[in-house]
């Protein structure tokens, strides 16, 4: 239980127990408060229910080493070298230095500050906050902090640019070159193209792994390089670690049993026929000598036939749960970024489903009238706007007598005429005696304001 006392008027002190310390002697933490006695025993509540813990004395750097040896276990390889690399990034820098107790939101976002000046880009300094941010989260989770100050820093917005794709027609030609280059290169090209796997999960794919048309993708081939600089293919986890099984169509599984039935007996891996699964490069060399055989823009990359897969099965309809499943997103939330133009096609099919149930048949301009409302209350017939000239008040075909009144109030209109009353509530209301309101407007004039309504003899 935390203990208050007033040092001063306004100021306080309140002191909390955390235990014995190494030499077997009581620790306290104090902390000073100004205000009042109830802002006091509101830091002395926030005290006793989560009491800071000697280890909040650990440095950020020291964070850093016990988050990545916590989590390291758990990475693939190519995140547990990317990882690595931004909490080293991290350290290059003097707020590796600062207590976790110590440590603020403005300190964080000084640090953004610095990295800028220093020419940083935008990308890299989100990748560092972020390594920052899963080490603090793990301090919290801990009990080492009660507040992740990195969740709480901004970071700039990123501007998106619109992802462009490739053309149907572009994928289609890249394919038939393919054809030419390797027999086993239009597979993976293909199932690229199909599923959207990534390089390196196209590379680690293995017979046994297809069943009919359905085909599971668990594994990626990583590149690691050893002390003296020589390259290790490791099969280890896909990027997110998601294993996940997604079908192909009739054409691709035909392609596939056609190669298995050459290779598949003596071959444990799709594209090669080595012990080793295929290196990521083999794939990156295949599509580089389909694009230029095909002539298509020589910008486009691999990676790009996995961008087409998924704007397409967005485009045409499908949900993005299933095309999340299909790429291997962890959170759907991912494929929404990344192809939300994808969705512009699917907006404008809603656009124009709920146009045709909306659309009616225009009123003929010679069936519409022109009425004028004065604050005098009488109401008069306007020109047709088909026929020139006007009318006067005594024409059989006025919906009524000059000797209508009109009664303003609250800002409505009621006709008082030989057959029932006549309604306006503004512009949106509807005559109910013998015509439908179609619109109308304010006009200025000499004699005040008027107001000029359409209407279309038919019953409301």
């Amino acid at each position: 239980m935390a203990t208050i006392r007033q040092r001063s008027p306004g100021v306080w002190e309140v002191r909390q127990y955390t235990g014995l310390g190494a030499d077997g002697r009581s620790t306290q933490i104090s902390r000073t408060v100004r205000g009042t006695k109830k802002d006091a025993k509101r830091m002395a509540a926030t005290l006793t229910i989560a009491p800071p813990t000697r280890a909040a004395s650990h440095t950020v750097a020291e964070m850093l080493d016990a988050w990545i040896a916590q989590s390291d276990p758990t990475w693939a390889e190519s995140s547990r070298r990317d990882q690595r690399n931004r909490a080293e990034l991290v350290r290059s820098d003097r707020l590796a230095k600062a207590k976790l107790s110590k440590l603020s939101v403005a300190d964080i976002e000084r640090w953004h500050s610095r990295l800028r000046k220093a020419g940083v880009g935008e990308g890299s300094i989100r990748n560092r906050h972020q390594a920052l941010r899963a080490a603090l989260t793990l301090a919290q989770r801990w009990g080492w902090v009660t507040v992740n100050v990195a969740a709480v820093a901004r970071l700039s917005t990123p501007r998106r640019s619109v992802r462009s794709s490739m053309t149907d027609d572009d994928v289609r030609q890249v394919l038939i070159a393919a054809r030419q280059v390797e027999p086993h290169a239009e597979l993976a090209l293909r199932i690229a193209a199909v599923t959207g796997a990534r390089r390196s999960e196209l590379a680690a794919l293995r017979w046994d792994e297809l069943d009919g048309a359905r085909l599971t993708i668990d594994s990626s081939v990583s590149v690691i390089r050893t002390d003296g600089q020589k390259r290790v293919l490791v099969d280890a986890e896909t990027k997110t670690g998601n294993r996940r099984v997604v079908t192909l169509d009739p054409q691709t599984v035909a392609l596939a049993e056609e190669l298995r039935a050459v290779s598949g007996e003596y071959a444990t891996w799709m594209f090669t026929l080595d012990d080793e699964p295929a290196h990521p490069d083999r794939i990156g060399h295949w599509w580089r000598r389909a694009r230029k055989a095909s002539g298509i823009d020589k910008g486009w990359r691999l990676h790009d036939l996995r961008h087409w897969s998924a704007t397409m099965a967005i485009a045409s309809g499908h949900d993005i749960r299933t095309v999340a499943n299909r790429l291997g997103h962890s959170n759907p939330a991912m494929t929404l970024r990344v192809y939300a133009h994808a969705l512009d096609a699917s907006d404008r099919g809603v656009s124009e489903t709920i146009g045709r149930l909306l659309t009616t048949t225009p009123t003929p301009i010679s069936e519409l009238r022109m009425f004028e409302v004065r604050a005098s209350g009488r109401l008069r017939r306007r020109v047709n706007p088909t026929s020139g000239g006007s009318r006067g008040a005594s024409d059989p075909e006025n919906l009524d007598t000059p000797s209508v009144l009109v009664v303003t109030r609250l800002g409505s209109k009621t006709w008082l005429a030989p057959r029932g009353i006549l309604h306006f509530a503004g512009a949106r209301s509807c005559l109910v005696g013998g015509a439908s309101f179609l619109g109308g407007r304010d006009l200025e004039s000499p004699r005040g304001v008027s107001r000029m309504y359409f209407v279309r003899r038919s019953p409301c």
